[in-house]
Order: C-alpha cells, then structure tokens, then sequence
C-alpha cells in the first residue's frame, strides 16, 4: 500500500518463485537445451572445417599464399596506379620480379642440396661417432635390446619367412616433394597475379554484397587494415630474415662451414617461423658443425654464433622495425605456429603468423570478438589504480 500511495511499481517477483511456475521452469529447461545444442554443433563444425583443411591443403594451400602475396603486393600497385600505371603492368613486373628471385634462389639451393642429399647417410655415421662418446650410458639399453633380438629370432619357426617393408629412398622423397613445391608456386604466382592485376575489383565487390552503409564502412575498414597490416608485417620480415641471413652466411664463412650460401639461404627461409625456426637452425648447425669440425670448442662456436645473431633479432631488431602496433601474443604465436604446422607442415607453419595477423585486424574491428582480440595482441601496461582519482 506504501508503494501504491508514493506512485511506485509493485516489487517484482523473486526469481525463485518464478522458477517454481511449470510454465518457466520449461522454458528455461529448453533455452537450456538450445545452447547446449548450439555449442555441440559449434564444436562439430569447427572439427569438420579442421579435417576439411587437412584433406584439402593441396587445393586451399596456394591459394591463401597466393591472397598472402596479392595482400603484400598491393600497396605497391595501388601507389603506381596513383601515378599513372595500370595495375596489369605492375603486376605482370612484381611477379616477373618474384619468379626471378624464386628461380635464382632455387638454382644457387640445387648444388648445396644435392651434395647434402647424397652425403646423409655419411654424415649420419659421423654425426653418431662423434655423438658416442656423450651418449655412453645408453650401450647398456642398446646391447640389452640386440640380445633380446636375437634370442627372439632364435626362437621363430624357421619356415616362418620375413617380411622387410622398403622405405622409399631419400632421393625419391626429395623429387615428390619437389614437384609438389614447383606445382604448388605456379600456382600461388598465377592466383597472384590475377587478383593484383584486378585491382580494386574484389573490394568493389565486397562491399555491394553488403546492403548497409556502415556494413560497408565496417567490411572496407578491416579489408583494408588487413591488407596495411599484413603487407607491412610480410615485407618487414622479409627484409629482416634477409638481414639475418647475409650475417648467419657471413658468420658460417668466417667459421669455415661448409656451404655458408646455403646456410644464408636457410636462415632466411627458418626465421619465417617463429621461436621453432631459430631452434631449429641452432640445433642444424651445431649438429653439422660437430661433424665438420675436430675439436668441441670449434664445433660449438657454430651455434653460439647462431643463436646471438637470431636472438639479437629477435629482441631488438624486429620490436625496433615492427614497433607496438604489430605486437601479438607470444602464447597465441606459438601454438598457431603448431597448429598450422600440424595441419599443413612446413608451408603451414610459415603462413601461421601472416593468417593470426589476418584474425586480430577482423578481432579489433568486430565488436563481437574484441575479448578474443584482446586475448591476441601483446599485453598492455594496467593502469595504476592507487593513482586514479576515487568515485
């Protein structure tokens, strides 16, 4: 009556006594069983757009890197067309420019390559006599498990007969992979020049399939902060692995290491990947240093040389070139890293960051998806809050 006689609403019911209603208790039951049902057909998507990419990477593979390579060329022909140059032209000379240095680099990789291919097993022998001496304590395991062997084929039936399953050889392997690593860049240089010749025609088309205004407004902002983004991000570290290379190539010439064009060439190619492609170098190196070289001091100088020349780039030179606005998360690099690597080996690996490049423009521009966005990018000071002003 209080509350009639001042002009308030009756309070309203607790929400356990609307929970007792049948009527409501239904309806919450089957909300409830709707998000379950929405987040169990969530999960079976995703698990099915995952194994759609594994058996589809030969067909999806080139086509990303050849839309990685468009994204990275396209400043370029938009600011030649500024100035009077059709962008056919200028794709047709970029991807001339490109099949040049993939082609000079493939024939300077062909000699080293082939010699490292056919002493492998050589250098496998050494690499296992040098390593004996550290790896002693395991005789005893090794020598265990021959016995065993032998007492175990002592003990078959003699009219049993083998079987030995071949392997096919290292040569074999390193043709099939060849051939699928040249079908694979004609085919990323074809989709690249066809979307770089087309100017904005794809952007064009973006935007009329959307019928609002700030729909469209929204689709051209992350369109274009993408192409910003990833063009700037594939040519910066371009240039720097083309930095480290030279001085990795330079180190492994002053140490006396065999091919140092080669070694060059792979650091180059290795530090697209993050964290795993500097790991991996310094465990290559020292294992081929160990073998060229007879004393451990000298063998050991290889990878310390490595790992100061990466780490010095790691640390200053890429947070120097790339600043701040680039930045992502070391947790979600990596296991982007691992995934795509996983998912699609080597080729996958190396598109992994340019791809989380790609997911943090659309977090950031997309309301939705700012708490994932968040989660991406590096981590930002907190605010103090002893020296906030109080409420």
């Amino acid at each position: 009556m209080q509350n009639e006689r001042i002009g308030q609403p009756p309070p309203l019911a607790p929400v356990a006594d609307l929970a007792e209603d049948p009527a409501v208790a239904a309806e919450l039951l089957r909300l409830n069983h709707l998000s379950a049902i929405r987040r169990l057909l969530g999960l079976i998507l995703l698990v099915i757009v995952i194994m759609g990419l594994y058996f589809a990477r030969d067909v999806i593979l080139p086509l990303m890197v050849g839309l990685l390579l468009a994204l990275t060329l396209s400043p370029v022909v938009r600011a030649l067309q500024r100035i009077g140059i059709s962008p056919p032209v200028t794709a047709t000379a970029l991807i001339i420019v490109v099949s040049a240095v993939i082609l000079v680099g493939g024939f300077l990789l062909s000699g080293p390559v082939a010699e490292w291919i056919n002493q492998a097993p050589r250098l496998g022998d050494q690499l296992r006599e040098r390593a004996k001496a550290l790896l002693a304590s395991f005789e005893a395991v090794q020598n265990a498990t021959e016995q065993v062997s032998e007492l175990a084929g002592d003990a078959e039936d003699p009219a049993v007969q083998r079987v030995a399953v071949e392997s096919p050889g290292i040569l074999s392997s390193a043709v099939g992979s060849v051939a699928q690593v040249v079908t694979t860049t004609i085919v990323t240089l074809v989709l690249g020049l066809f979307l770089l010749a087309s100017g904005d025609l794809f952007y064009i088309k973006l935007i009329e399939a959307f019928p609002r205004f700030g729909d469209k407004k929204k689709a051209l902002r992350i369109v274009y902060g993408i192409e910003r983004r990833v063009s700037r991000y594939l040519l910066s570290v371009t240039l720097i692995n083309f930095g480290l290379g030279v001085v990795i190539g330079l180190a492994m010439w002053g140490a006396g290491m065999p091919s140092p064009v080669l070694w060059a060439i792979g650091a180059f190619v290795l530090n697209f990947l993050p964290y795993i492609g500097a790991v991996a170098g310094v465990a290559l190196s020292g294992a081929v240093a160990l073998v060229h070289f007879e004393h451990l001091s000298q063998a050991l100088l290889v990878p310390a040389l490595y790992l100061t020349a990466t780490s010095i780039e790691g640390q200053v030179v890429t947070p120097i070139v790339l600043g701040r606005r680039l930045e992502l998360n070391t947790v979600s690099v990596f296991v982007t890293v691992i995934f795509w690597g996983w998912l699609w080996g080597i080729a996958g690996a190396l598109i992994a960051v340019p791809f989380l490049v790609c997911l943090k423009v659309v977090c950031d521009n997309v309301e939705a998806l700012h708490v994932l966005g968040n989660f991406l990018g590096a981590r930002d000071p907190l605010p103090d809050l002893e020296t906030e002003p109080a409420a």
